[in-house]
């Protein structure tokens, strides 16, 4: 009887711990995968590299030698304030928990409070936080290209502050965050061809009608100072944009491998395509055209690469110079919009165009991956022309009240002495190269 009790007991003292355990569901435990997290950590590498150094030596080659540096540090500056205001307040802005559909709730000011792993995915929140942060920097960074020359750097710092809160976490939330676009009429994006190309390129368009021509345009020759710095930005912005939609996936899948394929086919379409548009307008094909035909058949496959077969990327890439290329003239000669390095004719008309195009490639028919329940090819084009329409007004609007507010305590542009002699100089007191 004593020997029993004693095994009775034993066996008790093990089978507590264990129900004890058994209680606690394992749903509560979020592990996130370790390779879809490198990933994201990978991929979030890749987009700042594409806003520094990659953008800032894009732009930087475009501009004249006395304006290089400039161009540099507002490039600079506007990534360290986006970030520093995406950690605040614009993470949850954008994507805090869903209220009305407007703008995220406030659960995670300051970063606090995130979950262990991000809702629908398998990697941490911060994870998740750190991608987006990059999508935040480089989007107000792309307006830098409209106002060259001329804008004054405190203003610049200011403005962009403001408008990656007004402008850029409504439409983030709208779109991805689970805002009234995506969730009420089904609007698509994969990697930023609404969110991030139609918010950059049409505010870039209203700022550079606020800010005025430079000095002797269009009479002047603005020549771009070192096309090879150009074509160096351009090849790492192309790198640099397989995390960009590849990592929009959020996962180390086969649905960021279609990404990046589909993003590096719509590139080589559109550079070549450029270039053999170039050859029958000017007589040569240059490495500007080559470098320019590349970025916009990226912006214009950004908001479908995930969704799209390759051969609908091959069509994205030739649409891109289609649409790209006369714009360029439109803006420039017929309107004369100091656009100076086309951020709306290449980064806007190119995420607009892939934007309203996705609701045709997705198709099944076309190799897509398909419409969501309840939705068609009709309802889908509705969608997206909705959500480019919705967000490139929103933009265009807020773009002016952000614009001037921080007028009203900083002046947007610089005197016409200091724009004569230089950006380099009279903005920031060095050169960016000894001799001029």
């Amino acid at each position: 009887m004593r020997k029993f009790l004693a095994v009775a007991a034993m066996a008790a003292s093990l089978a507590v711990p264990m129900l004890a355990h058994a209680q606690v569901p394992t749903s509560t435990v979020d592990v996130a995968d370790t390779g879809d997290t490198a990933w994201i950590l990978v991929s979030s590498a890749f987009v700042l590299m594409m806003a520094a150094p990659g953008l800032t030596l894009f732009y930087g080659g475009l501009v004249r030698t006395k304006g290089f540096l400039a161009v540099m540090v507002q490039t600079g500056a506007i990534a360290a304030v986006a970030s520093l205001l995406w950690v605040l307040v614009g993470y949850t802005l954008a994507f805090g928990e869903v209220t009305n559909g407007w703008l995220g709730g406030g659960n995670a000011w300051m970063l606090l409070h995130l979950g262990n792993v991000r809702a629908n995915t398998q990697i941490p929140e911060s994870a998740f936080v750190l991608f987006q942060m990059a999508f935040a920097l480089i989007t107000p960074a792309l307006m830098v290209g409209a106002w060259v020359d001329r804008a004054r750097f405190g203003w610049v710092v200011g403005f962009c502050a403001l408008w990656s809160l007004i402008v850029y976490a409504p439409a983030a939330h709208w779109v991805w965050g689970g805002g009234w676009l995506s969730s009420r009429l089904g609007t698509l994006d994969f990697a930023g061809g609404i969110v991030v190309h139609t918010t950059a390129g049409v505010s870039a368009l209203v700022v550079a009608l606020l800010l005025g021509k430079r000095a002797g345009y269009p009479k002047t020759l603005m020549l771009p100072h070192s096309p090879a710095l150009t074509m160096a930005g351009a090849a790492l912005l192309w790198v640099g944009w397989f995390g960009f939609n590849g990592g929009s996936a959020l996962a180390a899948n086969d649905d960021a491998a279609a990404a990046i394929i589909n993003t590096h086919v719509a590139a080589c379409t559109a550079a070549l395509a450029w270039i053999l548009v170039e050859r029958f307008a000017v007589g040569k094909s240059t490495s500007i055209g080559f470098a320019t035909g590349a970025v916009a058949g990226l912006a214009t496959v950004t908001p479908a690469a995930g969704f799209i077969a390759p051969g609908s990327a091959v069509l994205l890439g030739l649409a891109a110079t289609a649409v790209c290329y006369p714009m360029i003239l439109v803006i420039k000669h017929r309107l004369e919009i100091d656009d100076s390095l086309d951020v709306f004719a290449v980064h806007g008309m190119g995420g607009i165009t892939g934007s309203i195009l996705l609701a045709f490639l997705i198709s099944p028919s076309l190799g897509g991956t398909g419409y969501a329940a309840g939705m068609g090819m009709a309802r889908q084009l509705v969608a997206q022309l909705a959500g480019v329409g919705v967000v490139g007004a929103w933009s265009a609007v807020a773009t002016v009240i952000c614009a001037l507010m921080v007028s009203m305590v900083v002046p947007m542009r610089v005197t016409e002495d200091e724009e004569r002699e230089g950006l380099d100089i009279t903005s920031h007191g060095e050169r960016a190269w000894e001799f001029d």
